[in-house]
């Protein structure tokens, strides 16, 4: 038995999310509850004059109904920012379950998930994000046909394509983060120190990038085998979660959820350079603006970590693998031409970028 929660049976949910501070302009944002299964998952869809809401499913033990909603308004309105300026035909959208990954999933709650997504018509296509796996899509993929990521004809590197995205967001994350090193310290990645937080899909590799060109890596994640793996592989200092923000590093690399950059952590950050594949890195936008008058040059999450939505296009495009790379390739150059811009006009780069991205969806082109 499924209960569908909509806005028109329950007023004060409604209210709520007009009310939300996260709430900006959303589309549509939908509640499902499938009692059998334990599904509890919301939809949101921020804009789609480009094109249908494209955007992961993330499962995350949230704490309670109201952070889950946050999260999902938050990253949905990401979505449209990052395929705007990624020049894809995608709009912005995010699916959350709330749930622990590895206690909680199931293939019942997966089929449940698709019958969700299906029920939106096509206004919104999942694909993968944090606790979710190729293989859980493809159980989504069973009941709905608005599920990407599932299948995937080459990757960008030559190496086995599985659907998997998370390659692509790292080597996009990569040349960002090395375009900003570039920019702000002229230099190159050899013996720069990187403070990484969150060893998931892409953080993992992400480091495995960086220790190649010579980066001196310090790791925190909730979960030890990442770190020990990462410490054995890459030579990397592992440190607390609580002292990650505080070490005297060239660069800042958030890799968990969002809200990193935040009243708090600013005050400890000593690094020059934020450059990391997290989304909503900043807790608010006046934090670009503290981080400006701070020094410290930050790479607007939405463009750099852009790599797995330009997967994803590409694949659906039936592109090559040739032109999947340079397009990855291609966000370093952006972000630097995003730098010069911002200083040029004297403004923190995360508003720079915002309107670029919004002159791009909301005029539709």
């Amino acid at each position: 038995m499924c209960a569908t929660f909509s806005f028109q049976n329950f007023v004060g949910i409604f209210m709520s999310v007009f009310d939300h501070p996260a709430y900006d302009q959303h589309e549509h944002v939908a509640f499902y509850h499938d009692i059998k299964s334990g599904l509890k998952a919301i939809i949101a869809v921020h804009n789609t004059n480009l094109g249908p809401s494209l955007g992961g499913c993330r499962m995350w033990p949230y704490a309670n109904s109201a952070e889950a909603l946050t999260d999902v308004l938050r990253l949905s309105k990401g979505m449209s920012y990052k395929s705007a300026m990624a020049n894809l035909k995608l709009g912005g959208g995010k699916s959350v379950i709330i749930g622990d990954p590895r206690k909680d999933k199931s293939s019942d709650m997966m089929l449940a998930m698709g019958d969700f997504i299906q029920s939106l018509g096509g206004k919104y296509i999942s694909a993968e994000d944090s606790g979710i796996a190729v293989s859980d899509l493809k159980t989504m993929a069973q009941r709905s046909s608005y599920i990407a990521g599932t299948h995937a004809k080459y990757r960008y590197d030559g190496g086995p394509a599985d659907g998997n995205p998370a390659p692509s967001t790292a080597y996009g994350v990569y040349m960002g983060l090395k375009a900003s090193v570039a920019h702000k310290l002229k230099s190159d990645l050899k013996g720069v120190s990187v403070a990484i937080q969150g060893l998931g899909h892409v953080g993992f590799r992400l480091a495995e990038h960086l220790h190649k060109e010579g980066a001196k890596l310090y790791v925190t994640d909730i979960y030890p085998d990442n770190l020990d793996k990462a410490a054995q592989q890459f030579g990397a200092t592992v440190v607390s979660p609580d002292e990650i923000f505080a070490l005297d590093v060239d660069v800042f690399a958030p890799c968990a959820l969002g809200s990193a950059i935040n009243d708090h952590s600013i005050g400890q950050l000593k690094a020059s350079v934020i450059a990391g594949a997290a989304n909503n890195q900043l807790a608010e936008e006046r934090h670009g603006q503290m981080l400006m008058e701070k020094g410290i040059l930050y790479a607007p999450d939405y463009v750099i970590n852009a790599g797995g939505v330009i997967d994803i296009y590409h694949q659906k495009q039936g592109s090559t693998a040739e032109a999947l790379r340079k397009h990855l390739e291609g966000l370093g150059d952006t972000l630097t031409e995003i730098y010069q811009k911002a200083e040029q006009q004297g403004l923190p780069t995360n508003i720079e970028a915002n309107k670029i991205a919004e002159q791009r969806f909301l005029a539709g082109v």
